[in-house]
């Protein structure tokens, strides 16, 4: 699942403009024009210069030309007519652009410089994620966030223990605003971010503090503003949008009329060899596949038979078993969002083939749990199956989290905000917020946080508004409660390596008095069996029987209510556990714990 093999160059059929020693070779599939010329600097924009592309009979609809006057950062649009004038087009793989109703400009991934720093990414169930979205994630007091503006922000990530982000699309969209989930061109990175030079600057720079990228794509739909694509060459049937798209019903997503015909072969290429493009030529460390269910079905329930689209689900699994056989250390996660355990099966098996998905219902019961504002409301059967994760046997198999782009915009808040809306730093919120760090990063799974949230960022996300830096010294008790439960999830003390183990085990679940516990192990034994206890009500717990896997000393590694993590926290001092013997929670021996009102208490055995 490692590697720190260099990126090879691209297989994908040379699409797009093509640079080589001489020139630039320019290639397009526009299979319903009868003309295709390109123009761009090297005529001098002149019509009457333009260089006329011929068909390639080898690869139907596809056209090309070299024009040997093209260099890097020449910019250039294609010329297509079907019948009248010619249509200006952006090249669809253009791997940069001026903007995106600008023009398409020559970019050459084979002249970024990667150093010589040699990389090696985590093990899938090693990561902990932390999802950003680079315009508000690095702004500052001069502007909007750019690549290169973020590349200042990742020392505070690996001084947090962040060792992998997950860039939300930074794919050049309408306009300057976006989440990013409008792509009009997904070849080319923002230019309002920077491009594509930007982009591989913050790769390679992540890669030398340790940090894997992750980076979200979207084929469930295109644009539907500002996109060439439209009616590409010409050619529609009825409303829709001719070649790249579906021209029926299927076409229509709660997006616009803008679903990728996944039954062409031509657009199954245009999408694959997008992502084949950030994996190899950009080196990312892996892709996170927004919305899939809305690519193997018209409006996101897979249950329903007359919505799903059988050419989606092929698509998926054909791309994914692709993928896989290029680079397979390089991690797959798709956010279907339906707990359908169908996603992450074998491509050769029927399943889609993807490494990891989103859970939904973790971060939907895990957050119904802690907002409640009544301590007798709180469901711990279902807290404890979310945390076990539904039948989930390795951990890299399911994304666990309480905050993400979805969760905390369009009306939803962020954890501290929801639980006190109004006052987000208040003890309720700093406590409730603190156990649901302890839970993502001690549940099966792989922990993602979202920007800010570690510390304590309670306004909900908006493209327009920047993330509250400031914050970091005001509540520093509580970003150092994150740092500290991210140094145990990733085990840096050599103390707690079953908290990334493949197993999980409920010790108690009581729904009486508000106590759950559970036991994370991979082989068992000093330094790898970790128990998590969690009070999930307003009262301390004073010497409560639990039931422990192992005879002898049990060491406080964690006690989420310690002084040090916020003003208010510490009327109870929990101590390390000694066992005696007697059955509890199905186990021989048991000690008498100490817990204070809404924390969490993780304890080892030294190696």
């Amino acid at each position: 699942m490692v590697s720190c093999v260099p990126a090879t160059a691209s297989r994908h059929p040379g699409m797009g403009a093509i640079c080589h020693d001489g020139g630039v070779t320019f290639r397009v599939w526009a299979p319903h024009a009868r003309h295709v010329a390109v123009i761009g600097d090297f005529c001098g924009w002149e019509t009457r210069r333009k260089t006329m592309l011929a068909r390639d009979h080898a690869r139907a609809g596809t056209w090309s030309a070299f024009v040997p006057a093209a260099r890097p950062g020449t910019e250039y649009k294609f010329l297509v007519r079907r019948g009248g004038p010619y249509l200006w087009r952006m090249d669809p793989c253009g791997r940069a652009v001026t903007h995106s109703v600008g023009n398409s400009v020559v970019f050459d991934p084979k002249a970024i410089d990667w150093g010589d720093a040699p990389y090696r990414s985590p093990g899938w169930d090693d990561l902990v994620l932390y999802e950003l979205h680079i315009r508000t994630f690095a702004a500052d007091e001069h502007g909007p966030g750019t690549f290169d503006k973020a590349i200042g922000r990742l020392d505070h990530l690996a001084w947090l223990g962040i060792n992998a982000v997950e860039v939300m699309p930074p794919f050049e969209f309408a306009g300057d605003v976006s989440w990013g989930y409008n792509p009009s061109h997904v070849y080319a990175i923002e230019s309002t971010y920077g491009g594509p030079a930007a982009f591989a600057r913050f790769v390679r720079a992540a890669h030398e503090r340790g940090i894997a990228v992750i980076l979200d794509l979207v084929h469930n739909h295109l644009g539907p503003t500002d996109l060439d694509l439209w009616r590409f060459d010409g050619w529609a049937k009825r409303r829709y949008g001719g070649a790249y798209f579906f021209n029926d019903r299927r076409a229509d997503t709660p997006w616009g009329s803008t679903r990728p015909d996944y039954g062409r072969k031509e657009v199954r290429n245009f999408l694959r060899d997008s992502a084949v493009m950030w994996l190899e030529d950009f080196r990312v460390d892996g892709l996170r596949f927004d919305g899939t269910n809305f690519i193997r079905s018209r409006w996101g329930d897979v249950r329903r038979p007359d919505d799903y689209l059988p050419s989606g689900h092929h698509y998926l699994q054909a791309m994914t078993q692709d993928l896989s056989a290029r680079q397979p250390w390089k991690i797959l996660i798709a956010e279907d969002m339906q707990g359908d355990p169908v996603v992450t099966e074998p491509s050769e098996s029927g399943g889609l083939g993807f490494h990891s998905q989103w859970d939904a219902s973790f971060v939907h019961t895990t957050r119904a749990v802690l907002e409640h504002p009544r301590d007798e409301d709180r469901d711990m059967a279902a807290l404890a199956a979310a945390i076990t994760g539904h039948g989930v046997t390795m951990p890299h198999q399911r994304i666990v989290f309480t905050e993400s782009h979805d969760e905390v915009a369009n009306g939803k808040a962020r954890l501290p905000e929801s639980i006190t809306p109004g006052a987000a730093d208040s003890w309720h919120a700093r406590k409730r917020a603190g156990l649901g760090l302890m839970l993502t990063l001690t549940a099966l799974g792989v922990p993602m946080l979202f920007q800010g949230q570690d510390f304590l960022e309670d306004r909900w996300f908006d493209d327009r508004r920047y993330l509250s830096w400031d914050k970091q010294h005001r509540f520093s008790c509580f970003l150092h409660l994150a740092r500290d439960l991210i140094q145990l999830r990733r085990d840096t003390a050599r103390t707690t390596r079953g908290l990334s183990g493949r197993h999980c085990h409920i010790l108690r679940a009581d729904q009486e008095r508000k106590i759950l516990a559970y036991h994370r192990f991979e082989n068992g034994g000093p330094g790898d069996d970790t128990v998590v206890i969690a009070n999930l009500s307003t009262h301390p717990v004073h010497r409560q029987a639990i039931g422990l896997p192992h005879p002898g000393r049990w060491r406080l590694r964690m006690n989420t209510d310690a002084p040090r993590y916020g003003d208010g926290f510490g009327a109870v001092h929990p101590t390390d556990l000694t066992t005696s013997p007697g059955w509890y929670d199905g186990c021989g021996q048991h000690a008498e714990v100490t817990i204070g009102p809404y924390a969490a208490l993780l304890y080892s055995q030294d190696a």
